[in-house]
């Protein structure tokens, strides 16, 4: 990657909570990845309540060699080190988020559960999702959509949505109208099998149905930075980052709190 290249996908990160790194995966590393994940999504159980999500099957890379391998992937890695995220490390596994043909949409919100603590507002990203999808992604196979700038930036919708996941969106009904609307200023994100998409935890964002009759593929990795000032950040600090104590022990929370404010005029 060309230093101004890097440069840039860094600043779009920065500045809209995402970004796509093209052709990280080789040919011959993308179809393996699709044999083993088909191979896992038709051995193991899928729990009902993940619907939205995918098939959502947790692989610990200790026990899977395949996987390892991605989670190792040297030119994902020389590609987060050339924007400057090099200091980002995995959890020790991924997630197989498989749209199975025809399978709903996945609701709007954001991943970021520590919003009782000042961190929150630190313009650089400290957890990251990295999406490896293993087919071109359309509107119509459910590709991702992401509101740009929503992780730094509070919007009606945030207010409107009920708790991610496990705390309460995974067990809405298919048809509701806030959690699956679509939104003036989302992205549909339509990618190429083999590229990288990172996110920012905090960023809203969903997924279109599976409106085929073909699998969907997504292998998606979690990873987190130290709670240091990135050696990259040049500009001005917020007061609440700069002043936080990092002694103080802060809840857990996933609803967005004071942290995260409207820009002044909306």
């Amino acid at each position: 990657m060309k230093p101004e290249v890097a440069r840039e996908t860094r600043e779009k990160m920065l500045r809209d909570g995402y970004c796509v790194i093209p052709d990280i995966l080789s040919k011959d590393f993308l179809q393996e990845l699709r044999q083993e994940s088909d191979r896992l999504n038709d051995t193991m159980e899928h729990h009902p309540d993940t619907k939205y999500q995918g098939t959502h099957l947790g692989i610990r890379y200790e026990d899977n060699e395949v996987m390892c391998r991605l989670a190792e992937w040297k030119p994902a890695r020389k590609a987060l080190e050339e924007i400057r995220f090099g200091d980002f490390a995995h959890g020790g596994g991924l997630i197989i988020l498989t749209k199975e043909p025809f399978a709903p949409a996945l609701y709007w919100h954001q991943d970021w559960m520590r919003w009782e603590d000042p961190l929150s507002c630190t313009p650089w990203p400290q957890t990251i999702f990295l999406s490896y999808y293993l087919e071109d992604t359309t509107i119509e196979s459910g590709c991702l959509k992401i509101i740009p700038g929503t992780h730094l930036k509070r919007i009606p919708l945030h207010d409107q949505l009920i708790t991610a996941h496990e705390q309460g969106a995974r067990f809405i009904e298919e048809d509701h109208p806030i959690m699956f609307s679509d939104h003036p200023d989302q992205v549909d994100l339509l990618t190429k099998a083999g590229s990288l998409v990172l996110g920012d935890a905090r960023v809203l964002h969903a997924a279109r149905k599976n409106q085929t009759a073909e699998r969907r593929n997504l292998l998606l990795l979690w990873h987190n930075r130290p709670e240091t000032i990135p050696d990259y950040w040049e500009t001005e600090i917020p007061q609440v980052v700069a002043e936080r104590n990092p002694e103080t022990s802060y809840s857990g929370s996933r609803i967005p709190s004071q942290y995260l404010q409207a820009e002044i005029g909306d």
